[in-house]
């Protein structure tokens, strides 16, 4: 039964989840810990924020590793699985289509408006993200290491995975 709802918690929000990682993140969240319970927000946080420090599709990277820690190999198979082959097929299917019409401007109306979809479900899932900082660490961390990333990344244009390493070491020693 465990694969079953691995491999539902993972097709699903790769089949709805049109835009790619960050459009299919905020779904994952909801089944791994909002539907299921496998991690809380704070864990599915640092497993977000590793595997973006990773290379490869934040997608296989996470259902491998929450495949993993709910049922072992076979639960990282499964979770992999269900992200990997419904999004392939899924994707050869539209692409054909909307290569198709790819003049049509009823197309063209549709990927416009994808993306504030997107822009809205990456903002909310940042807002819990905030909520669960604040909630764990206080505001005073929290705003020193936003400003401390956006400063870095803005300023300095450092490469984010690096940007990431420094949040996990700064919570490492100061807030371990």
């Amino acid at each position: 039964m465990i694969y079953w709802q691995l491999f539902l918690a993972f097709f699903i929000p790769n089949i709805i989840g049109y835009g790619g990682g960050p459009a299919i993140i905020p779904l994952i969240e909801a089944e791994v810990v909002g539907r299921h319970g496998w991690m809380s927000a704070q864990t599915f946080a640092e497993t977000l924020a590793l595997g973006n420090a990773l290379p490869s599709p934040i997608a296989t990277k996470m259902g491998g590793y929450i495949g993993y820690e709910v049922a072992g190999w076979g639960g990282a198979l499964v979770a992999v699985l269900a992200t990997v082959v419904p999004s392939l097929l899924l994707m050869l299917g539209a692409l054909g289509l909307l290569y198709r019409h790819r003049e049509s401007p009823r197309v063209r109306r549709m990927s416009q408006w994808v993306r504030p979809v997107i822009a809205m479900m990456m903002a909310w899932l940042a807002l819990g993200f905030l909520q669960a900082g604040v909630a764990d660490s206080g505001w005073g961390h929290t705003l020193l290491i936003a400003v401390a990333a956006a400063f870095a990344l803005l300023r300095f244009r450092v490469h984010p995975a690096l940007v990431v390493l420094g949040g996990l070491l700064y919570g490492a020693l100061l807030l371990g």
